[in-house]
Formats: C-alpha cells, sequence, structure tokens
C-alpha cells in the first residue's frame, strides 16, 4: 500500500480524534514492531495488511463501525482545506455531478500521472437510467467503496445535486454503491476554478 493513503489515514485520525487517540491506535496496530515507527511516510511503500489492521484498530478505540469511519474518511479528505488539491482533481472530472461519476473511471489514471507509484482501485461507473448509476469498486484492499460514498456525499453538495447513495455487493476485492439522483438542482453549487487560488 502506498504511504500517502496510509499517511492520509494518520491525518485523518489526528484531526478528527487527536494525538492520544492516533498513539493508542498505533499501539494497538504494532506499528512500532511492523514498520518500526508509529508514523507513515508518505511516499514510502508498506504492506498491504497494515492499512486494514490500522482501520479495525481506530474502529475498536473510538467505538464506531467501519464503514462509518471509512465514509468519513471520504467525506473529510475532499472538504478538509488542507486537502483542497484533492477536491480540485475531482472537480476536475466534469461540469456537473453525473460527468463527475463518469469521470471516475479515469480516476485511477489521473492519480497515476500525479503520483506514479500511487495505485487506487479500479473503478467502473455504470450508468442504469436517467437518475441511477452504480460504481463498482476492484482492489485488494476492501472498504475503498466506503471512502468514495464519503467522498460522492460532499462532491455532491460541491454540485448543488441531492443525490442518495446505498451500499450494494459488498463482497471480498468488489465494492458496488448505487448513486440515485433525487434532485440534479437542488442547491446552488460551490464555485469552481481551473486555476488554484492565491
Amino acid at each position: 500500500m502506498h504511504g500517502l493513503i496510509n499517511h492520509t489515514i494518520q491525518r485523518f485520525v489526528l484531526d478528527s480524534f487527536g494525538g492520544a487517540v492516533w498513539m493508542q491506535v498505533a499501539l494497538r496496530a504494532d506499528l512500532c514492531g511492523a514498520m518500526g515507527s508509529s508514523d507513515f511516510e508518505p511516499m514510502l511503500t508498506y504492506d498491504d495488511a497494515i492499512t486494514p489492521r490500522v482501520v479495525a484498530r481506530l474502529s475498536a478505540v473510538v467505538d464506531r463501525p467501519i464503514p462509518d469511519l471509512l465514509e468519513d474518511l471520504g467525506a473529510w479528505l475532499v472538504s478538509n482545506p488542507a486537502r483542497d488539491g484533492v477536491r480540485r482533481l475531482l472537480r476536475f472530472g466534469g461540469v456537473d455531478f453525473e460527468e463527475f461519476l463518469h469521470s471516475l473511471n479515469d480516476l485511477p489514471e489521473r492519480a497515476t500521472l500525479a503520483i506514479e507509484e500511487l495505485r487506487l482501485p479500479a473503478m467502473e461507473v455504470t450508468q442504469l437510467d436517467d437518475w441511477r448509476f452504480a460504481l463498482t469498486c476492484r482492489g485488494p484492499v476492501s472498504g475503498f467503496g466506503y471512502v468514495m460514498m464519503g467522498i460522492m456525499r460532499v462532491i455532491a453538495d460541491d454540485y448543488g445535486t441531492l443525490a442518495l447513495l446505498d451500499c450494494k455487493g459488498f463482497t471480498a476485492g468488489e465494492e458496488i454503491i448505487i448513486v440515485t439522483i433525487i434532485d440534479r438542482d437542488f442547491a446552488q453549487g460551490r464555485s469552481f476554478e481551473l486555476g488554484a487560488s492565491e
């Protein structure tokens, strides 16, 4: 697993729950024993088994279900001002929420262009009818679909779209989310400019 993903999880825990919680998670996950440190370096690569272990220990420490934590992680990833680059990468995918959904097919390739060694799960968006879409995520570590749910909830609000997201068929290696657009113009969308603000 690319260190940037694990480092992002660590930053989410620190921002959301504080340093004491992170130290408990690191201790219970035996990070020092596994990698010699309780901190993740963004540009290193780690064993895939470490990531779900950290998430499981976080769930136990804060007494919250893993799906809820991963969805919150996704929302934090695109709503935290310090992570504006991620939001910009996603908003670049389309002028409205539906174009954004279709652009998710190319998100792993766009992420690789930004960071060559970063490998996101494969994503496939299928339009089921005028209002419903299915996002299928395929990867070696489960839970990415829940992260995408958090991301899509925030991005839908960003576009001013009211959408209902539902998990379907979460199995090993494949996670499916059904996205139902309730109102394309539910609210005023958040402004977006291609160039970063000064």
